[in-house]
């Protein structure tokens, strides 16, 4: 029971389907940067005396130095970046009709072989040519 200037807590609680209560843990703002946990490996001492090893001296690395890749820092030229960028649009305007071209064609075909599975005849067409009347 409450009593007048008794300040009320609250918890935010959870039942687990095993009846535990299970409360959560605020962080609080003097503990916003977390906390680092050490962890020794096992047989280590438990008075903590373990330390991580030094580091091993590097003979030779597997890798020679990358420097000798990299290009030299030359002015961007600017007429060869745009004939490559007008000729991948040529390219990628090619491949968009072709695409285009092929999947009429495919439907062109299918719908003459359905025509000559269902069993009729005379399904291809014919182009005849006009005649002007005179």
């Amino acid at each position: 029971m409450l009593r007048r200037g008794q300040a009320v807590r609250q918890t935010n609680t959870a039942c687990s389907p095993y009846g535990a209560i299970v409360t959560s843990d605020r962080i609080t703002p003097d503990d916003q940067r977390g906390r680092v946990l050490r962890f020794r490996p096992r047989g280590a001492p438990p008075g903590g005396g373990w330390r991580w090893p030094p580091p091993k001296p590097e003979l030779g690395t597997p890798v020679d130095d990358l420097a000798k890749y990299e290009r030299a820092d030359v002015g961007d030229d600017y007429r060869h970046r745009m004939r490559m960028n007008f000729l991948t649009l040529l390219i990628a305007m090619l491949l968009i009709v072709s695409g285009v071209w092929l999947t009429g064609k495919l439907v062109e075909n299918r719908k003459l072989q359905d025509c000559f599975l269902s069993g009729r005849r005379n399904c291809a067409p014919i182009a005849v040519p006009i005649k002007p009347q005179a």
